[in-house]
């Protein structure tokens, strides 16, 4: 069966040219990074080399560049890591209660900055949740109303994950900057994960403190990820052990994978510009498509190319259960998401999508297709001819839940 695969937002195919420069790393120089002994030293070179590769393309220096297991642990170590250095040193302010410490965030963020800060708030930190326009932007006036004294962390998803919106992280970033200069240390996380393949991640144009980044999502292995820690950021280990990642990430350093990650990151800085311009032609290309042969269809998030990356469509279809048009589309080899990867098996509707305006009903409608190198206008034609199928086939299956819904023109 042919699949046409759009869920590249969740995850990507390895590269070959990753699978090749990692294979060594496998069976032939497999020694453990931390052993004093020849096998040992040319694992160590090998993850040097690798953390120097990627601080170049991000503007770093070498030793801000922490390796994780994943984006998730990242974003979580960003978080909880400024959170319990903050305590432990009294930033911002020493004569600040604990209780009152305040970290601001939007009410669009992937879980793996939202439920970590969602705990501070119940242990007694104040927080505060941006809202968003309809199209999933914030308002930088209302950002600039939030910051106060107490305020100590600023975590903002770069490109969101489910609709594809990019926030003004160079704007945020000035703001915070001139902001610091008559308050306390302040720091300012974002999620890069989604951004890495298609916009700018030099830490320093982006004005940020710590940065997470994820190699899965630009074609790269599985179980490897980054924080970038800016130096001089409070910040506390979550993991303690054997001291490695200059003490703030204890655990053997994962060869293979951080040497793929290094590789995958190169290429994609590479094909940034050549990405960019093919997918949002396909983009353009599949949206009128989809209005064309789905009358009634909602595309959700930015209309405007500067305020989205190019290979996230989300997608409401009034009437249809998200989790019967995935499991049609399936059958025939057509492979999307009902939004973030790491919550899509929930029942609850897309936390991001409700925060924008929509529905519950209308959230449970929703899904995306994320594009990717391997896509074509050819793929883009079979799933423009399949849908209108799968979207009768659903209502002859389920006609009683589209008494509840109506088609209107978009």
């Amino acid at each position: 069966m042919r699949e046409i695969y759009l869920d590249t937002a969740a995850t990507t195919p390895c590269d070959p040219r990753v699978l090749k420069a990692m294979a060594p790393f496998w069976s032939k120089i497999y020694g453990n990074p931390s052993s004093f002994n020849d096998s040992g030293r040319k694992a160590r070179e090998a993850v040097e080399q690798s953390r120097k590769r990627i601080a170049r393309i991000l503007g770093a220096k070498n030793q801000e560049i922490i390796f994780t297991s994943s984006a998730t642990e990242a974003s979580n170590f960003a978080v909880f890591g400024v959170a319990n250095a903050s305590q432990k040193s009294q930033i911002p302010n020493p004569k600040i209660p604990k209780s009152k410490y305040h970290i601001i965030t939007t009410k669009i963020e992937h879980r793996s900055v939202f439920e970590p800060i969602k705990k501070l708030g119940e242990s007694g930190f104040e927080i505060t949740y941006l809202e968003v326009n309809k199209e999933g932007l914030i308002s930088l006036e209302e950002f600039k109303e939030a910051l106060r004294p107490e305020t100590f962390l600023v975590s903002i998803i770069y490109v969101n994950n489910e609709i594809g919106s990019v926030q003004p992280i160079k704007k945020i970033g000035k703001i915070i900057k001139e902001f610091k200069k008559v308050s306390g240390p302040l720091y300012f996380h974002i999620d890069a994960s989604q951004a890495s393949a298609y916009l700018d991640i030099n830490v320093n144009n982006l004005e940020v403190d710590l940065m997470t980044i994820s190699s899965h999502k630009i074609y790269g292995p599985k179980g490897i990820a980054a924080l970038y820690v800016r130096r001089g950021t409070e910040i506390k280990p979550l993991i303690y052990g054997g001291g490695q990642e200059w003490g703030l990430r204890s655990s053997t350093e994962a060869v293979p994978l951080i040497v793929g990650f290094a590789k995958a990151i190169e290429i994609s800085n590479r094909l940034k510009l050549i990405s960019n311009k093919k997918e949002e032609k396909l983009k353009q290309y599949f949206v009128n498509g989809l209005r064309k042969t789905i009358p009634g269809i909602k595309i959700n998030g930015p209309e405007n190319l500067k305020d989205r990356v190019p290979h996230i469509i989300n997608t409401t279809f009034p009437g249809i259960e998200n989790e019967q048009l995935l499991l049609q589309l399936d059958k025939y080899g057509i492979r999307a998401s009902a939004g973030s990867a790491c919550t899509s098996r929930g029942i609850e509707p897309s936390h991001v999508l409700l925060a924008m305006g929509l529905s519950k009903k209308e959230a449970r409608s929703s899904i995306r297709f994320s594009l990717g190198r391997k896509i074509s206008k050819t793929d883009l034609d079979y799933v423009l001819k399949i849908l209108p199928k799968v979207v009768n086939i659903i209502k002859r299956l389920y006609p009683e839940d589209l008494k509840k819904h109506y088609y209107t023109k978009s």
